[in-house]
């Protein structure tokens, strides 16, 4: 049996700064590395940040903050994304790290899978945004329901409520456009507390990992609590 040392990584984005961020994610790939690390997961639009103010703001107020995530987010490919590929070589590892996108004049939620060589694998939209995140990006296709090779086993990933979507895999629990059964999958999507201590989401992510008998990464996103505090 191969044993694959991996990393699910809780790591707040520097606000406001794609080049702050990458340079965090960049660094904390270099000390995963020296750790041993193979395999690593990022959150969901992690760089430059997942856009907090689409919850708290009405529409017809979110455009300045809007426009800022727009100057800031990620076009692939860029010195950007080169720099995410370079540490990956440097470090050995497979890196799956969620980003928002810059397309034209449209944002997506998307996630790129790096392998341990510093090549870009997959480089997939989520679906369809969810609820308010509608006002902020645009739709993605199915292009990226698949699984990929990579130097620690086929990977395929998932972001946020495409995990509520049961025809992201097929009844037996592959992936629709998979023929193989050892696929790892990788789950972005966000985790917090309500304000009447529930914990969002429920644990639906283990349903897939039960019907589908997969290994899934989830990792939680985080956010330093001072820019909370400044901010919401």
């Amino acid at each position: 049996m191969t044993i694959i040392k991996a990393a699910a990584v809780q790591l707040s984005p520097v606000l406001y700064s794609r080049e702050g961020t990458v340079d965090k994610v960049c660094r904390t790939i270099a000390e995963l590395g020296r750790e041993g690390v193979q395999f690593a997961v990022f959150p969901e639009t992690v760089v430059p940040y997942y856009p907090y103010f689409s919850y708290v703001q009405p529409p017809f107020k979110m455009g300045k903050e809007h426009l800022r995530l727009l100057n800031e987010s990620v076009v692939v490919p860029s010195a950007t994304t080169a720099a995410i590929g370079e540490a990956c070589r440097r470090a050995g590892m497979v890196v799956s790290i969620g980003v928002n996108e810059r397309d034209g004049g449209t944002l997506y939620n998307t996630q790129l899978l790096f392998d341990a060589d510093g090549t870009l694998l997959q480089h997939r939209r989520k679906i369809t945004p969810t609820y308010h995140e509608r006002m902020i990006w645009g739709q993605g296709d199915g292009s990226g329901l698949r699984a990929v090779d990579s130097q620690v086993g086929r990977i395929g990933s998932l972001a946020c409520w495409e995990h509520y979507n049961p025809l992201a895999l097929c009844p037996d629990g592959r992936w629709r456009t998979d023929p193989c059964r050892d696929v790892s999958r990788l789950a972005g999507r966000p985790y917090f507390r309500r304000a009447d201590g529930s914990d969002h989401p429920p644990p639906r992510i283990g349903i897939r990992l039960l019907c589908g008998q997969r290994h899934i990464l989830a990792e939680p996103r985080a956010a330093a609590t001072d820019h909370c505090r400044h901010r919401l």
